[in-house]
């Protein structure tokens, strides 16, 4: 990290650092030291290098497509709760990667501010991966132990070309979909007698309600910039790009804390099982 100290590097090639660091450990340490130049003014603003096709990746875990994966069950199990806790570390994981890719691939396009947003949000994910690695190890287990799918960045794939499409199914679907289930996971290892964990859980989750919201923020800028009405955009771009359903139950109260209005998921949403 000693060239991050010297004021010569550009927010594209900090932002590459990061994306190709595979170790874990590393990857986190490079998103925080990156985080910390750009707040302290020592990241140049300027977009002159691409952003890598692919993050480095550890060896382990190994990647599975998402029907081969493993049932993981509803965490009431010590098992349960090591694979549930597994699984959102690999998702935290992935998205320090997907925050810095967004800054470092259309951060040209924007003011600073999101680079500040974006910056941030990786600092924040590093910062959610180390707490839930650190309580794997706690309960005998670590990340790379289990088995995970790469689902997150085949959508940064899909939407490489367009911070719409991107802005439109990462934060605004794919997390806002967080926002839905987490109370319940929470819930669970609360029931179960877990309180660490569920203050680690609670703890992402009140972050990600701002993740959420400054994907919000930032696609309703790229529309008005572009002459695009968000709501009707938003629904076509995950008409066109987004490989899943948007389904209830919605936590509509955090959504529209993060400014995702029911009007944006109303009319593409799966009708609810009865």
């Amino acid at each position: 990290m000693g060239s991050l100290m010297t004021g010569e590097m550009t927010v594209a090639a900090a932002a590459r650092l990061v994306l190709e660091t595979t170790e874990p450990r590393e990857k986190v340490k490079a998103a925080r030291a990156v985080a910390r130049a750009w707040r302290q003014g020592r990241l140049l603003h300027r977009f002159d290098v691409a952003m890598p096709a692919r993050p480095g990746r550890p060896a382990k875990p190994d990647l599975l497509p998402p029907a081969r994966m493993p049932k993981r069950g509803k965490g009431g199990s010590e098992r349960g709760r090591i694979a549930m806790l597994h699984a959102l570390a690999h998702i935290e994981f992935g998205a320090i990667d997907l925050a810095f890719d967004l800054a470092g691939r259309f951060g040209e396009q924007f003011p600073r501010a999101f680079v500040d947003d974006w910056f941030g949000v990786g600092a924040d994910e590093a910062m959610h991966f180390a707490l839930l690695d650190r309580r794997l190890r706690a309960l005998g287990s670590s990340y790379g132990a289990l088995p995970a799918h790469d689902g997150l960045w085949e959508s940064a794939e899909k939407t490489a070309h367009d911070v719409l499409a991107r802005l439109a199914v990462v934060p605004m679907a794919l997390e806002a979909r967080g926002l839905d289930v987490t109370p319940a996971t929470i819930d669970r290892f609360r029931s179960a007698g877990d309180k660490r964990s569920a203050t680690i859980i609670h703890r992402i989750y009140c972050d990600e309600i701002r993740h959420v919201a400054a994907g919000t923020r930032w696609f309703k800028y790229a529309c008005d910039s572009a002459g695009f009405e968000p709501k009707s955009r938003w629904k076509w771009l995950i008409e066109t790009y987004f490989r899943g359903m948007i389904k209830p139950p919605f936590n509509d109260s955090a959504r529209d804390q993060a400014g995702l209005s029911r009007d944006f998921y109303e009319g593409v949403a799966a009708r609810e099982q009865v």
